[in-house]
């Protein structure tokens, strides 16, 4: 049980976030006078967080917005958790920023972080997410009412994947599947692996280590383009374009009542002061606006949904009671 586990997870995390500093702590200019800045990405490339930072990041170059450029980097472990204690630690630093997103908040459930993502400084909102149900190409579930019927049949006889900590987005929308399809959604997460990110999990699934896994469509364009693997259902309002994308269907096309996204956003470290959140603010803004950035929602099949400070604040507070509420019901809090 997840409870069990926690303050042994936080010790590992205390000291992996402590290694991370010490082999990290090279970087970008610091001071009054510069104009670069950090972005911190809590997973490893390729995976959501880093596709999501560094079209940002990308965007905000080429347009000089920021009148600077960024270092971007991606620190691993913990599902995101040590990337956190880096952006915690570095408390009134004005030139960092992190990717974060539903599957941080779960990851410091699960490794007993003593802070929330609120407690960091809330910048922006960037988008929303939909995630797909993988299988290997050679998977004998064909079609998600595939996987219903077999969960249904032995919930224990398939192994289930995700790229995120339990409470993060490729854990929760397994769990709340299961429900809607009438399976008990604890026996279904007794049979949860977790992977840092989707580059592992793609591993995984080739591997044919898991029999399904459940993560955001777009770190797998490239396997599903190829025929590797193959996507049985979307999780959002539409269907996705894409080779080997498009002819997946929406879990309500395919009868089951739930739609479910994933989101991610910009956090800025604690203790900043207030005229440089809002400078910050203005370049995500900024980036919002811009013609490049509407082209990386479409290129990516993300949904567009932006908001900024207190109301990114408030978004925050009730996703970690998402969160929370769906690990008591799992009886892993």
């Amino acid at each position: 049980m997840l409870r069990h586990r926690t303050r042994r997870a936080a010790a590992a995390v205390t000291a992996l976030a402590a290694t991370v500093l010490l082999a990290s702590g090279c970087g970008v200019t610091r001071g009054p006078q510069s104009s670069n800045l950090t972005m911190l990405i809590p997973n490893s490339p390729g995976g959501g967080y880093d596709q999501t930072g560094r079209a940002a990041v990308a965007v905000m170059e080429n347009g000089d917005i920021t009148g600077g450029s960024f270092e971007v980097t991606n620190v691993i472990g913990a599902g995101g958790s040590v990337a956190m204690s880096r952006l915690m630690n570095a408390e009134g630093d004005e030139r960092t920023m992190m990717t974060a997103g539903l599957g941080v908040v779960g990851s410091l459930y699960s490794f007993a972080a003593p802070y929330k993502l609120h407690d960091a400084t809330p910048l922006a909102q960037l988008i929303e997410d939909q995630e797909g149900v993988l299988v290997p190409a050679d998977s004998p579930l064909k079609t998600i009412d595939d996987l219903v019927q077999a969960w249904r049949d032995d919930p224990s006889a398939i192994v289930v994947g995700g790229g995120s900590s339990p409470g993060g987005p490729d854990h929760l929308f397994p769990m709340q599947l299961a429900g809607a399809v009438g399976v008990d959604p604890r026996e279904v997460n007794d049979r949860y692996v977790v992977y840092d990110g989707g580059g592992p999990l793609t591993s995984a699934l080739l591997g044919n280590k898991i029999d399904v896994g459940f993560s955001g469509v777009g770190e797998f364009e490239g396997q599903l383009a190829s025929g590797e693997l193959r996507l049985l259902a979307v999780s959002g309002d539409e269907r996705l374009d894409g080779d080997g994308i498009s002819d997946a269907p929406t879990l309500t096309e395919a009868g089951i009542d739930l739609v479910f996204t994933n989101w991610r956003g910009v956090l800025a470290p604690p203790g900043i002061s207030d005229e440089r959140r809002d400078e910050l603010i203005g370049m995500l803004e900024e980036m919002h606006a811009t013609p490049e950035w509407q082209q990386a929602l479409e290129d990516n099949g993300w949904i567009d949904e932006f908001k900024t400070g207190d109301d990114f604040d408030t978004f925050l507070q009730e996703q970690d009671e998402r969160v929370a509420t769906t690990l008591e019901e799992l009886e892993l809090l």
